[in-house]
């Protein structure tokens, strides 16, 4: 039995989840969950692939439920505590010293304090992990508990390393790789050709050729192609990578003019408008999305024209923090119209932002 942490935004991270299971063809069976985990069964080799999930942090197996699995915790010398679904250093430290008092005959042991009550993954990598152990409580609404032991993290400094070392960066306008990575899960689909028709420097078509798929990229700006060249470039010497994405200057509402192949499907964030420098009101955010999607229109027309019959689309419309309180997302009967079924939809954004991500996860009749 396992169970899986999510990220900063839970709701996605879930959605991601259940998307990985699917695309890598893992047999999962979910036991239960919480607003921050899940709890599953798997017979595969989850593992071996979990460092391929962009918005989870920790795989941990469970070893019970209740006090008395601590004694079913493997020794460490250095080790420490992750509460979740409860709070309170008090808690933090009653474990602690109950753990360390089992591991007394084995050994001397000393837990370190992490910055909250849980670990994130940076700190136990820096701390040692996987030698550092990382023991995981996690509480229901009951009171009652599980304990497990944290087996995989995902890895920070090689996502801040494809972000920030890359030669060519955008800190503001740039997709973050980790959002990258869950777009490219949420499709589903683990072998075929893909495509970001807003490729910008890189960063989706980054992670196309990271994962050995069938990249392509494009962009309206030469400028934008030269850099996205540049940052393929280092990504294949950084990494030792023999693939690499076919790369050109395209209009997004003209991509039949570039494209004589069929994509399985196309993972991008377009052009989401000028930068804001205050919370719009609904009126105003209603202007705001009408205005844009006179552009995506034709934008999803051209889609049609290079997908493949029940292709995947993961696109990124823009959502808005109303002046007012509360997010405007508006509802495209247009897609539909155009041969495009939504299957999900999803929110990332920061709390200090205006703009809203609002992830569709669309399949392409045809």
């Amino acid at each position: 039995m396992y169970a899986v942490i999510f990220g900063k935004n839970p709701r996605l991270s879930e959605g991601e989840f259940h998307a990985f299971t699917r695309r890598f063809n893992l047999k999962v069976s979910v036991i239960e969950g919480s607003r921050d985990w899940l709890i599953f069964d798997s017979s595969s080799g989850i593992w071996r692939y979990f460092h391929w999930l962009g918005g989870s942090l920790k795989l941990v197996r469970i070893v019970g439920e209740g006090e008395e699995a601590v004694r079913d915790l493997e020794y460490s010398r250095l080790f420490t505590v992750s509460l979740y679904g409860r709070n309170g250093w008090k808690l933090w430290r009653k474990f602690g010293s109950e753990i360390k008092r089992h591991f007394k005959e084995e050994g001397p042991s000393k837990f370190f304090k992490p910055a909250k009550t849980y670990a994130m993954p940076a700190e136990l990598i820096l701390k040692g992990f996987p030698d550092v152990k990382d023991f995981v409580f996690l509480f229901r609404e009951d009171g009652s508990f599980l304990v497990g032991e944290t087996i995989k993290v995902t890895n920070p400094f090689e996502l801040k390393k494809l972000d920030v070392e890359r030669p060519v960066q955008k800190p503001i306008l740039s997709i973050p790789p980790r959002l990258a990575r869950i777009m490219v899960n949420l499709t589903e689909i683990r072998n075929g050709s893909f495509l970001d028709p807003f490729c910008g420097i890189g960063t989706v078509v980054q992670e196309f050729v990271l994962q050995g798929l069938k990249a392509s990229g494009s962009d309206r700006e030469e400028d934008q192609i030269r850099a996205a060249k540049k940052n393929l470039a280092w990504l294949r010497k950084e990494f030792k990578l023999k693939n690499s994405a076919h790369l050109e200057a395209c209009d997004a509402r003209k991509l039949k003019r570039c494209f004589r192949q069929r994509f399985d499907a196309i993972v991008t964030e377009p052009y989401l408008g000028k930068p804001l420098k205050r919370h719009p009101s609904r009126g105003e955010a209603i202007k705001l999305i009408n205005d844009l999607d006179r552009f995506y229109y034709p934008v999803f027309e051209s889609f049609a024209d290079v997908l493949r019959r029940n292709g995947k689309v993961v696109f990124v419309f823009p959502a808005y923090k109303l002046s007012g309180g509360g997010i405007y997302r508006k509802e495209r009967k247009w897609l539909g119209k155009l041969g495009f079924e939504v299957l999900g939809r999803y929110t990332d954004y920061e709390e200090r932002h205006k703009l809203v991500r609002d992830i569709h996860v669309l399949r392409y009749r045809g």
